[in-house]
């Protein structure tokens, strides 16, 4: 189970090959995290009141089909790996085509930052109940 986020792909998003543009992939991965967060009441709001943000330490992206533009993508969201108060963690975004054919595979690792001390920072506990509501993938791990 995981969540899902659908966009259209746009003129913007094409590169000189006229094909889907490397880092417009992790745009729409970032949109789905956004998303999927905001779902679980953890809204851009809160983290601005809270001064805490989410923070990537790695991205990687495998690419298995072309896309172009006006095509129709669903984006899954799933945690691969967390600790138990959220303060670390994975997530897999899956890039599917409107056919179903997976486009791509975006793995993310990252934390949480206090935006005014610049350094990492936990989630208060009732916000990381919220975090590990995110669908877990199946082959989730728990740090």
């Amino acid at each position: 189970m995981s969540h899902t986020y659908k966009g259209k792909v746009m003129w913007s998003h094409l590169d000189a090959n006229m094909h889907m543009r490397h880092s417009a992939y992790a745009d729409f991965a970032a949109q789905a995290r956004i998303e999927a967060l905001d779902e679980l009441g953890l809204d851009l709001k809160i983290f601005q009141k809270l001064h805490i943000g989410p923070i990537l330490f790695r991205e990687e992206t495998t690419y298995l089909r072309e896309v172009g533009i006006n095509e129709n993508l669903t984006v899954t969201t799933a945690l691969t790996k967390s600790k138990k108060d959220g303060s670390r963690w994975g997530i897999r975004h899956e890039i599917f085509k409107a056919d179903g054919v997976k486009a791509a595979v975006i793995n993310v690792e990252g934390a949480w930052i206090d935006t005014f001390k610049r350094k990492l920072a936990a989630l208060p506990e009732d916000l990381a109940e919220h975090f590990n509501q995110i669908p877990k993938s199946a082959d989730f791990v728990e740090l």
